[in-house]
């Protein structure tokens, strides 16, 4: 059983260090839960309304959208998953074993920043929710003081939540997942009754570019988590289903994905301007009567505070795999410092929400995606995982390869993000191919995954030092391709 100072008390206090097998005492049908609570955002809604309004697409393909994204970007974090019950450590951990004990402060630097701006964005949209619920109860009307209130308090919420570990996070995500769940079967059924079907089967069908462009969009919030997966299996046995580890992430994923993308895009045709509005988060106190949208929005809201704190859980292992010497729940800290200033100039200075949100989406994936190419290519060979070496940041590390850096795979994780670069396009940047087929259709992430990939694969292999556990004890884990 699970020592209660590592993992049963009420903090989680385990660190990067690999969990003893006598500790997974995890189940696969957690997994379940905790994607839910991961795509629990009103966000989703606004970025269904954009395929309608944006993309030009029709409700029709927007279903495809909505199918197609969370089975692609999901299934992507299912399999990096896999190495979480694999190795028994946090992702950027095992990521060492992959780029070298120094080269791994690169992709790791460059992902802890990325979530700075994910843990931002949905503390704003959870400000949001929740300034919307004290105007459609109180008629209180947002200002600068109450901006930075809002946000204060839902930051450090999320810091709470975040810094007592996976157990909290577990009890969280399984009843807002029943919760959610429930209040929206009853926004499904009052759309149902109180939409134009007429005027929404009537819209005519966008282009297959646009199609493309909007499955990455939607594609591209999973993306960012592949990262974070390992960090939710590292308790699961090592004889845990590989196929039910894939299955339960993409299923909880797209249970919530596929009925909120839609929602969007039935309310965007009645109204479009849902689609660029300032404030993501009002129009669902405009289109739903307060019965319904206030019980949804705090619900919601939960769901973005769980979002955020998944997203901290994993930021706080980040940190730590980049020398920052402090316990997972203080290394939390420093994210959620940070989240609250970046909060604050987004929700006060920033001139289009929706515009810095897709942008940043669109960039995130890029950058996640190297990293994904990379290591996913090492889990595929067959990847087993020193702990002793994975904790070892000197020389004398297994993971050590030539000067800290495994130059294989950074010269592959290097060439693939600048290649991604080239093909994407945002509000502030383009890349001189951004033109390109594969960048209108919005594939520079793919093409970032493709290049980082093939290009590791082709490199010769670096050996560790020493070696690590035995192929055999892990045969049971073999990857399903």
């Amino acid at each position: 059983m699970p020592h209660a100072s590592e993992s049963e008390g009420a903090i989680e206090t385990r660190g990067l260090e690999p969990v003893p097998d006598d500790e997974r005492t995890g189940h696969v049908r957690e997994l379940f839960p905790t994607w839910v609570a991961a795509n629990i955002s009103v966000l989703l809604l606004t970025m269904g309304a954009g395929m309608i309004v944006f993309n030009g697409l029709n409700i029709w393909q927007v279903l495809v959208v909505g199918v197609t994204a969370p089975v692609i970007s999901y299934g992507i974090v299912g399999l990096i998953s896999l190495a979480g019950k694999r190795g028994g450590s946090p992702g950027m951990a095992l990521s060492r074993a992959v780029f070298g004990q120094r080269g791994n402060l690169f992709p790791g630097s460059l992902i802890w920043v990325a979530r700075w701006g994910w843990e931002t964005i949905n503390a704003v949209t959870g400000a949001y929710a929740l300034l919307t619920v004290l105007d459609l109860l109180f008629g209180i009307e947002s200002g600068t003081a109450l901006i930075v209130v809002t946000l204060l308090l839902f930051v450090a919420a999320t810091f709470l939540v975040s810094g007592l570990g996976i157990n909290a996070l577990r009890v969280c995500s399984k009843w807002s997942t029943y919760l959610f769940g429930t209040f929206s079967v009853l926004v499904l059924g009052y759309l149902v009754t109180h939409t134009n079907w007429s005027a929404v089967l009537a819209k005519p069908a966008g282009s297959t570019a646009m199609m493309i462009a909007g499955i990455g969009t939607i594609a591209a919030g999973g993306i960012s988590w592949v990262p974070s997966g390992p960090d939710f299996t590292r308790y699961l046995p090592r004889t845990a289903s590989n196929r039910a580890v894939v299955g339960s992430t993409v299923g909880g994923a797209g249970i919530v994905v596929l009925p909120m993308v839609l929602m969007g895009a039935v309310m965007a045709v009645a109204t479009p301007d849902l689609a660029s509005a300032q404030d993501p988060v009002s129009f669902i106190g405009e289109l739903l009567p307060t019965w319904i949208s206030v019980p949804y929005l705090l619900i919601a809201l939960v769901g973005m505070l769980l979002i955020n704190s998944m997203s901290m859980y994993s930021a706080g292992f980040t940190a730590q795999t980049l020398g920052i010497n402090v316990p997972r729940a203080w290394a939390v800290s420093v994210n959620a410092a940070i989240s609250l200033v970046f909060g604050f100039l987004l929700m006060v200075v920033a001139t289009s929400f929706v515009g810095s949100f897709i942008s940043f989406l669109t960039l995130l994936a890029v950058a996640f995606s190297a990293w994904i190419g990379v290591f996913g290519v090492d889990m595929l060979r067959g990847r087993t995982y020193d702990g002793e070496a994975l904790m070892d940041t000197s020389r004398t590390s297994a993971y050590w390869y030539r000067g800290g850096f495994a130059w294989q795979a950074m010269a592959a994780w290097g060439t693939a993000l600048v290649v991604g670069m080239l093909f994407t396009k945002v509000d502030w940047f383009a890349g001189p191919m951004a033109s390109s087929w594969i960048g209108e259709n919005g594939l520079g992430w793919a093409a970032t995954i493709l290049v980082a990939a093939g290009l590791y694969a082709v490199l010769p292999r670096e050996s560790a030092v020493t070696a690590a556990a035995p192929v055999e004890e892990l045969e049971p884990e073999t990857v399903p391709i």
